[in-house]
């Protein structure tokens, strides 16, 4: 019949349920005295490094959020000088955090925005204060958990200046973040403390001050609820000796003779024993310095108090963590009871200890048959298939669970081993707080040249150059389960050589949560790199052989028309000599021939800045481009070949924002398809030969188009794929360098039929808006009337 270890720890703990509370019993008072005491100030030492812990978790969010929002401010991801961006980044941080009190950014200007917790008329309040024109405006508004507007109104009695304010001369003069010291909050009339970040200018000036309003009002609610012997309390000092928190928060407050308040010295404090315990370590006005937990006794109205003084929180938080009990809380029970316990505890003692060995050897003999064999079969000491000493009827069935379980964690070793010695990707685990390597796949060592013995001596951080080493330190991202995948890093081989790899790192953690190892998954990215760059040079060399072969084609009606300027500047200086040959001299003829020299001159001259433009090679740099001077270039280009086809060109750009593209680019673009426009014309019949050369503002990009009356483009055609062409002796690659040049530059390229016959090609280029442009897209550039330019062949 199977034995039931249930059945027996049942009867066997049943029947000496009485006697194990004796022997517990008996075995507190063996303990000595002072050793019972000794465990009290441990629990009081607990308690204080329980609250230390408890002020920074409460504490330390605030530090992130200003540091973040300082961050923020200062790498103008969110615009500092514009406050209603700024106020909504504050709205969102004070309802993520609700032990922040308020949010706050003060600017070198005196401009300030402050979004705090409010009692009425909603649950939130911003005050914005700014100079417009010379003028300051204090503006108040109250918002509702959803940023609604509730109520919205001025205050120009207001003269608060950020710049005279405590936290915002420190935290300026010191350039870092900084803690003040607590204070009660003149508005809630609650204890709180201030945390200032300084946001830094590309000069390393100051630009404004970030700021956090923090009540610690909870820190007193959370040593009210701490358990420390029966009448025991913790309470918090601050290094000026402010009581600064206490089980009871009314005794931390008093009030000035002005009617503002204040903490209460530790030497004035209301709570007695406090006073009497802790009150002498500030006698100079400051605490002694306290590098570990100080534990001592006092005695008071007759009883005997335990105390412990934690040391400093840190130097931005210079409190000082009291804890006092009395010592009747832990041993008073003890001395009642002790003289009528030990005699019991020591009859039973002599009694049970002999059944108790006996009986723990029956129940624990098949446990710990069963614990050897289980140890043997793990370590592969045992095959399964032996049969199992006699045991419980549930040890069997943890038996069976375990052979399976060791089955599949042997199949699954197997499996994980084979995946990562065959990896076609560089694996490696690492211990997480040295990083130093545990294991390596044959891949991984081929990618750095290393043995897999060589690195098995060697820490991951040996691997990169020293300033990527701080990013990747143990400190750092190892704490995480993973983080994201660098695309590009720089890695040290065994032969000196630089490469480039692609990193991934995955924290593995055990089921307690403790960094088990890291594994690191790396591939050589250094060949594709040099091939991706090889690939964006011949794409900028192919679009410079895209302008040139334009420009070849160009040459002999560029030659024409510069012919007819230069020719009218000579014929019209003979004119002039012979005039002044004559007499009398006509001064008004003579004018008006000098004039005309000038203008062909001028004319001359724009042809060939506009040829030189246009053949240039491009930098790949974008910036602000004004459409019109470009266009006007653009129809001179072309005006050779569109005499030659008898084609008129009109352009119709008028005064339009600039957009922010490479000027290169678009002159390339819009040649191409003008080009393309005159020699569909040009190959077609028709009366009406006309090319239109328009723009306008669609929302945040303008739209540049060009239509002809030509014969449109054939339905089959993919006019965008390279080496489609309609031309007898076109390559097919002027289309598809227009849409990448035109992707390149933020828009789109596209073509539409129009009716009766034609075709127009458009495409757009982004505003470069001006960064006071209104939300709406108006332009910042007053409009003015389009011209409408014809230039008839």
């Amino acid at each position: 019949m199977k034995r039931s270890l249930g059945a027996l720890l049942a009867l066997g703990l049943a029947g000496l349920q009485f006697i194990a509370v004796l022997i517990v019993v008996f075995s507190s008072y063996v303990s000595s005295e002072r050793a019972l005491l000794d465990h009290a100030r441990d629990l009081l030492r607990d308690v204080g490094n329980n609250t230390i812990e408890h002020s920074k978790s409460f504490l330390m969010p605030a530090h992130g959020a200003a540091v973040l929002a300082a961050r923020l401010a200062q790498n103008d991801v969110v615009a500092s000088d514009d406050p209603a961006l700024l106020e909504q980044l504050l709205f969102q941080q004070l309802q993520i955090a609700t032990q922040f009190s308020g949010l706050y950014y003060g600017a070198r200007d005196g401009s300030f925005v402050y979004v705090m917790r409010a009692k009425g008329p909603a649950p939130f309040r911003t005050k914005i204060i700014t100079f417009r024109d010379g003028q300051r405006h204090t503006e108040l508004i109250w918002r509702d958990d959803s940023y609604n507007v509730v109520l919205r109104e001025s205050d120009p009695s207001d003269l608060y200046d950020p710049r005279t304010r405590p936290w915002y001369i420190r935290a300026s003069a010191e350039r870092a973040t900084i803690w003040t010291d607590p204070y009660i909050f003149f508005s809630s009339q609650q204890p709180g403390i201030t945390l200032a970040a300084p946001v830094l200018d590309a000069w390393g000036g100051v630009r404004g001050v970030m700021g956090v309003d923090i009540e610690i009002s909870n820190i007193s609610e959370f040593l009210s609820h701490l358990k420390i012997g029966e009448t025991g309390k913790a309470l918090i000092i601050h290094d000026n000796g402010d009581v600064i928190a206490h089980p009871t928060p009314s005794l931390i407050k008093t009030e000035n003779d002005d009617g503002t308040l204040r903490f209460v010295k530790i030497g004035e404090f209301s709570d007695p024993i406090a006073r009497a315990a802790f009150g002498p370590l500030f006698a100079t006005g400051k605490v002694a310095a306290i590098t570990k937990p100080v534990m001592g006794s006092l005695t008071y109205d007759k009883r005997t108090y335990v105390a412990v003084v934690m040391p400093k929180i840190n130097d931005q938080l210079p409190w000082t963590i009291a804890v006092y009990a009395p010592e009747d809380d832990f041993t008073n029970v003890i001395r009642q009871n002790r003289a009528t316990n030990i005699w019991i505890a020591a009859a039973v003692a002599a009694i049970t200890a002999l059944i108790g060995l006996g009986l723990a050897d029956y129940i624990h003999r098949p446990v710990r048959d069963f614990a050897a064999r289980s140890a043997q079969l793990s370590q592969g000491a045992l095959d399964p298939a032996e049969p199992a000493p006699k045991t419980y009827k549930e040890l069997e069935k943890a038996n069976s669970a375990l052979l399976q379980q060791i089955s599949e964690r042997r199949k699954t070793e197997w499996e994980y081993g084979q995946t990562f010695d065959k990896s076609v990707r560089g694996m490696a685990q690492i211990e997480p707080a040295t990083c130093r390597f545990l294991r390596v796949n044959a891949r991984f060592c081929a990618i750095t040249g290393y043995s897999a013995q060589e690195l098995s001596t060697m820490s991951f951080l040996d691997l990169l150059p020293p300033a990527e080493r701080a990013a990747l330190a143990p400190d750092g991202h190892t704490r995480q389960e993973e983080f994201p995948e660098i695309e590009d890093l720089p890695c040290i081989r065994k032969d000196g050589v630089t490469i480039r790899v692609r990193l991934n790192l995955i924290v593995v953690r055990g089921q307690d949560g403790v960094p088990e190892h890291g594994v690191i998954t790396m591939d050589d990215v250094t060949q594709a790199r040099a091939q991706q760059m090889q690939i964006d040079r011949l794409n900028r060399d192919l679009s410079h052989l895209a302008r040139g072969n334009t420009m070849g084609q160009m040459a002999s009606g560029l030659a024409h028309e510069l012919n007819q300027p230069l020719t009218a500047i000579a014929q019209n200086a003979d004119t002039a000599r012979m005039i002044l040959d004559a007499t009398p001299v006509d001064t008004a003829e003579l004018q008006q021939i000098l004039d005309e020299i000038e203008s062909q001159s001028l004319r001359a001259g724009d042809i060939i800045r506009a040829l030189r433009s246009f053949i240039r090679k491009d930098d790949a740099g974008r910036s602000a481009l004004d459409l019109g001077p470009l266009a006007e270039q653009t129809c001179r280009l072309i005006q050779a070949e569109a005499s030659e086809a008898r084609v008129t060109v009109r352009q119709t750009i008028g005064r339009l924002p600039p957009v922010h593209a490479n000027r290169v680019h678009v002159a390339q673009v819009l040649v191409n398809l003008m080009r393309n426009a005159i020699e569909a014309i040009a190959a077609a019949p028709g009366a009406e030969r006309r090319i239109t050369l328009s723009a306008r503002r669609m929302g945040p990009t303008v739209e540049v188009s060009v239509s002809d009356t030509g014969p449109g483009v054939p339905a089959n055609l993919d006019l965008f794929a390279q080496f489609e062409t309609t031309k007898r002796d076109g390559m097919g690659l002027g289309l598809s360098i227009c849409r990448s040049i035109v992707e390149a530059n933020g828009g789109r390229l596209w073509h539409e039929s129009l009716p009766g016959g034609g075709a127009r090609f458009s495409f757009t280029l982004p505003v470069a808006e001006p960064a006071g442009s209104g939300p709406e897209g108006a332009e910042a550039i007053p409009p003015r009337p389009a011209p409408s330019t014809e230039d008839v062949a």
